[in-house]
């Protein structure tokens, strides 16, 4: 007797072309050619720029805080190792923000930074 998977194939490309909304051309519409391949793709770029957003976010805040010590006349890595020495354990998104929104707080951590 042969085996009939008429349902579960049906039900296989039903969950992909649901993550393929959005998609252009094949890529949304054929199944083999294209649909299932740009799913996978999409699935690794997507876990690997979740990764890279983390990356790129500190490198943000460390620019932030550079420009706001250049105002203070003190480097990026004096600061942190004056930090390190203050013993103020402020994360980098911390001090960007701080260094954004409330510059005079942020001018005495750099003073105690300085010491």
């Amino acid at each position: 007797m042969r085996v009939k998977r008429g349902n579960v194939a049906r039900q296989k490309k039903k969950k992909v072309f649901k993550r393929t909304k959005g998609f252009r051309g094949a890529g949304k519409k054929l199944f083999k050619a294209s649909a299932n391949v740009r799913v996978i793709k999409a699935g690794v770029k997507a876990y690997r720029d979740r990764r890279k957003k983390k990356a790129e976010f500190r490198a943000l805040w460390i620019q932030r805080l550079s420009a706001a010590l250049a105002g203070l006349g003190l480097s990026y890595s004096k600061f942190i190792g004056g930090l390190k020495k203050a013993n103020i354990q402020l994360d980098r998104k911390i001090l960007a923000d701080l260094a954004v929104a409330d510059s005079a707080a942020f001018a005495q951590i750099a003073e105690r930074a300085r010491g």
